[in-house]
């Protein structure tokens, strides 16, 4: 992360600058007048001045995270506080203060109207600066830098899922809905591509045959990532869960349905989180999370608990770089015959002839060529 303090020529939304072009100039044409050499007759649009999307920000600085390049205004030590982000609802954000105090704060309206990549200007686990305003309320003047980002791709938008996280708990379910290794691959990308530490949580184990599950669960073992089998009911690899989650603090993800609140729950009864039950007509779960929020654990550290998604496209992630976020594929990588190779439909490709003789996982190299055709989750 760095950063620079200077004037910074900042862009700002298009529905936040002024018109480019006038378009009422028809209205002053006096229809019984003989002449009209004095009208504009036309207009220069450029980026200057007032037509620009661009503005000055005075004494700002420029920060690079883990979320990509942003403007941080200045702020006033003085009569600013800085708090963590524990939910965003709306237009308001439930902040709570470096003295433990909660406010109801909204955000700068510089922050909202700064062009960027991002779908929402602040999202929950954020470490921002407040300006407090009467007895529980505030202003989010500035979002400081994020680390340990979990993001997806939302129609062309960078969605934040959650920041400033140690690791993940991809929470799939083994029955009821079915799970689904693909999605977990791009879950595990998605972590190595931001240093986030991925925990692969396979809930509901009591609905099948453990056996079963050793081809897949072995798969992700062998190459480092920690996998665990659980059951939120019986409370199976609960005690387990709560050690990984100590003094830690932990983005909860994955698709609606799969258990995720009832894990939670399991680890803390104090927390009380409501769940929903999975549809028998379509083996598809309903949203009762609405949105993310940062949880206090009473064993310490916080968990994120975030709303069940239905896709997860990568965000940020270039076809070259792909396979190098693949665990398996990374060592086989340099040893194709060209150099950008796509590992797809090359000869005397390295990770191919891998897949054919057997050392690599078939399954995993197919979830691979999805994710490099853009195919959806």
């Amino acid at each position: 992360m760095s950063k620079k303090k200077r004037k910074v020529r900042a862009e700002f939304r298009k529905n936040r600058t002024p018109r480019a072009r006038d378009k009422n100039w028809s209205q002053a044409v006096d229809p019984d007048a003989d002449e009209t050499a004095d009208l504009v007759n036309r207009q220069s649009v450029t980026g200057k001045g007032e037509l620009t999307r661009k503005r000055t920000v005075a004494d700002a600085e420029i920060a690079e995270d883990d979320a990509g390049v942003t403007v941080l205004p200045a702020i006033d030590p003085e009569t600013c506080r800085l708090g963590r982000v524990l939910r965003v609802q709306g237009l308001i954000n439930l902040v709570q203060l470096d003295d433990g105090q909660i406010r109801q704060c909204a955000t700068r309206r510089l922050l909202k109207t700064l062009a960027t990549d991002q779908r929402h200007v602040v999202v929950a686990g954020d470490r921002v600066w407040v300006r407090p305003e009467g007895a529980d309320e505030g202003i989010v003047e500035r979002v400081e830098p994020r680390r340990g980002v979990l993001s997806r791709d939302s129609r062309g938008r960078q969605h934040i899922i959650a920041a400033n996280v140690d690791q993940v708990l991809i929470v799939v379910s083994v029955a009821e809905p079915a799970l689904k290794p693909h999605l977990v691959d791009r879950y595990l990308v998605a972590a190595e591509r931001n240093g986030v530490t991925p925990i692969i949580c396979l809930n509901k184990v009591d609905l099948v045959d453990r056996a079963d599950l050793q081809p897949v669960v072995g798969t992700w073992a062998q190459y480092g990532y920690r996998v665990l089998q659980l059951s939120a009911t019986r409370e199976w690899g609960v005690d387990a869960l709560r050690e990984l989650l100590a003094g830690r603090e932990t983005a909860v993800s994955g698709q609606s349905g799969v258990g995720k609140s009832s894990l939670l729950n399991a680890l803390d009864p104090q927390l009380g989180l409501r769940v929903g039950h999975v549809s028998q007509e379509n083996q598809k779960g309903r949203h009762t999370t609405t949105t993310a929020e940062l949880i206090p654990l009473s064993c310490g550290g916080f968990v994120v608990d975030t709303p069940g998604i239905r896709q997860f496209q990568l965000w940020d992630v270039e076809p070259k770089e792909l396979a190098g976020f693949f665990r398996d594929l990374r060592p086989y990588v340099s040893h194709c015959r060209y150099p950008n190779c796509t590992h797809d439909h090359e000869d005397e490709c390295a990770v191919k002839d891998a897949v054919a003789d057997g050392y690599l996982d078939l399954r995993r190299y197919e979830s691979y060529l999805k994710m490099l055709a853009n195919e959806p989750a």
